[in-house]
């Protein structure tokens, strides 16, 4: 893991130090640069190297024996000892004893762009091409390493995280009003937007090509996941269940490779205990250290599942609890430093699970994926009840049935009812193709449009999610469903929250479930025996059932969430001031926090949001003020 910043056209050295120095936490180890003039242009490559493979000789910048190629890579590439012994097999030569990063130098001048689709890793990369005088950025197929950019009339700013960008003169810092809107929809930005309307992501299986010479710049999409029904994989169920076992304990073992110590998350649950069961079996259990953090409020916590799994592997377990007070020390000033806001509040555990795990290992290995992978959502048994309840309840009904769900008094229990029939309701005033956005999303649109001061038209709103449905292969809702999850909030929630919370504390985390080859034959699997008649993940847990016991096998599915309701009552209201520069109904939002702390509302989801967006921008522009 790394963070790497540059840019082409107008800046001086200076400028890049400050935009370096903001990502300096996601590598402490090393700090390089790389200067020069290609096609007439001035390019600057800043980096901050956190040193897994190959400490001594992996430093970045790299470039190639000649020179023309100059590249920063943030991430891993897993795969990067079969793609050398091809490379030299056909006449490169290396630099270092095993640098991973090299194979992006040789993988490109032997096969071009075409050699990011080889790539099996998760990765953010710029690579440099100075005879042809191109500048390639591209990120892994899932999304898993971030990479912003900024282009202006003079040139063009790139950086792991946005504030960096922020850092640049030339780089405007106007809020996008229909970027803000989907932030509210779905907790986070979707890809390409941000909240900025001069910066955006590249998004994930993506290489942004840009010409030095006429500052032109081309993306290129090499992969999507996408349900593959008339692919189905030979052989009988019994078959399939087999290789999605033997495809998940190799994709463990390929993120098994590093040079630092390295160790788990483990939450309990089935997809993080699969994980270290695996893992421990290559390793050994006294080689394998395990990190869990519970909670004081019982209907939260699942420590005791994750001790009972760690006792029966024989591995060390580390356990920390979050308690009320430790949270609200805790969350104002992570909240600054989101870089783009987050509104999950599982971004609280995740980042003292990683700075726990980070008191004893560089690299960690989590279950992330698996609950998209395999259809793992509470929304996928929702699906059916949906389609009858809009066939059958006509609208009038509906309305008063939503009004009077809206009356029950909120309960702070971890999704309890209440709370689960208020989302419910509201992804059913809306077509099918907006149901899992809405669900999982913290506000409804008249909620939204109440807080913008405008009407919220679904299709703005809800358009970029609802095109992984529209667009899918197949007709059955689960296949679509998973892809929506996949594509779209695996990337723009569950992978960023996971690499801000992580990086923070310097730790590297690796997703075995979102292997390539585990995850293009599970796309080609029938949606079938992932939801299995109610029964959710169904072929994953018989692919685990030799190794795991049956209470983690037929726990309910718990999540990494948080005592929210209680948490927001004791943090300060709303900055009324600063919803005003933002040309929000500050009035009404003060309302609603009102109505929350009063327990007469829940409006965990506005609230959450709110203090993310606040502190995330608030910390932004104490960034972006280094060069005022």
């Amino acid at each position: 893991m790394c963070g790497l910043v540059g840019f082409v056209g107008p800046g001086t050295p200076e400028t890049l130090a400050r935009m370096r120095a903001v990502v300096a936490h996601r590598g402490p180890d090393d700090a390089a640069g790389w200067s020069g003039v290609v096609a007439g242009r001035r390019i600057e490559f800043g980096f901050q190297r956190l040193a897994i493979i190959d400490i001594m000789g992996g430093n970045q910048p790299m470039l190639s024996a000649d020179e023309r190629i100059v590249v920063m890579n943030n991430g891993e590439i897993y795969n990067f000892h079969e793609l050398r012994r091809e490379l030299e097999e056909a006449g490169h030569r290396f630099l270092t004893d095993h640098a991973d990063t090299e194979v992006l130098v040789h993988g490109y001048l032997h096969w071009g762009e075409g050699m990011v689709s080889r790539l099996n890793g998760m990765f953010a990369f710029a690579l440099l091409d100075r005879k042809e005088g191109r500048l390639l950025l591209g990120r892994d197929r899932f999304g898993k390493k971030p990479l912003y950019v900024a282009s202006h009339a003079g040139g063009l700013v790139f950086a792991s995280e946005l504030r960096s960008l922020l850092c640049h003169p030339f780089v405007s810092r106007e809020i996008d009003r229909d970027a803000l809107a989907r932030y509210f929809a779905y907790d986070y930005v979707p890809a390409p937007a941000t909240l900025y309307k001069s910066i955006r992501k590249i998004e994930p299986a993506t290489v942004l090509t840009y010409d030095l010479a006429t500052l032109g710049t081309q993306r290129r999409s090499y992969w999507t996941y996408r349900s593959q029904p008339s692919e189905r994989p030979p052989g009988t169920v019994k078959d399939w269940t087999a290789e999605v076992g033997r495809l998940l304990e190799k994709a463990v073992e390929r993120r098994l490779v590093s040079d630092v110590p390295l160790g788990f998350f483990l939450s309990g649950g089935i997809d993080s205990s699969a994980v270290v069961t695996l893992a421990a079996r290559h390793l050994g259990p006294a080689a394998t250290s395990a990190f869990t953090i519970g909670f004081e409020e019982s209907s939260y916590d699942e420590t005791d599942a994750a001790r009972r799994m760690a006792e029966q592997l024989g591995i060390r377990h580390h356990v920390e609890v979050l308690n009320f007070d430790k949270a609200l020390l805790l969350v104002p000033d992570l909240l600054r430093r989101m870089d783009e806001p987050i509104a999950d509040e599982a971004i609280v555990p995740n980042f003292l699970v990683a700075r726990l795990a980070r008191r004893h290992v560089t690299v960690a290995l989590s279950g992330d994926g698996g609950d998209e992978m395999f259809a793992g959502y509470d929304t996928f048994a929702a699906l059916d009840l949906a389609r009858l309840y809009q066939n059958w309840v006509p609208a009038p009904l509906h309305r008063l049935l939503r009004r009077l769900v809206e009356r029950v008094p909120p309960s702070p229990r971890r999704l309890a009812l209440d709370y689960k029939l208020r989302r419910a309701l509201r992804g059913l005033d809306l077509a099918p193709e907006f149901w899992h956005a809405a669900w999982i999303g913290p506000m409804a649109l008249d909620e939204i449009g109440a807080l913008l001061k405008t009407r919220m038209d679904p299709e703005m709103v809800y358009g970029p999610s609802a095109r992984h449905w529209r667009d899918s292969a197949s007709r059955d809702p689960v296949d679509r469903a998973i892809e929506f999850y996949v594509q779209f909030y695996l990337a723009g929630d569950i992978l960023p929250k996971i690499d801000r919370s992580s990086m923070l504390t310097s730790l590297e985390v690796r997703s075995p479930f979102l292997d390539p080859d585990l995850a293009e034959y599970c796309a080609r699997l029938p949606a079938a025996v992932k939801y299995r008649k109610g029964a959710r993940k169904w072929i994953l847990k018989e692919a685990l059932a030799s190794i795991l016991p049956s209470e983690i096998l037929d726990r309910p599915k718990q999540g990494f969430s948080v005592p929210l309701i209680d948490w927001l009552r004791a943090m300060p209201p709303p900055d009324l001031g600063f919803a005003e520069e933002l040309g929000l109904d500050a009035g009404w939002l003060a309302r609603a926090a009102a109505d929350h702390a009063a327990g007469e509302a829940d409006h965990r989801g506005l609230l959450w949001a709110w203090h993310s967006l606040e502190g995330s921008l608030k910390g932004n522009a104490d960034a972006a003020r280094s060069i005022d």
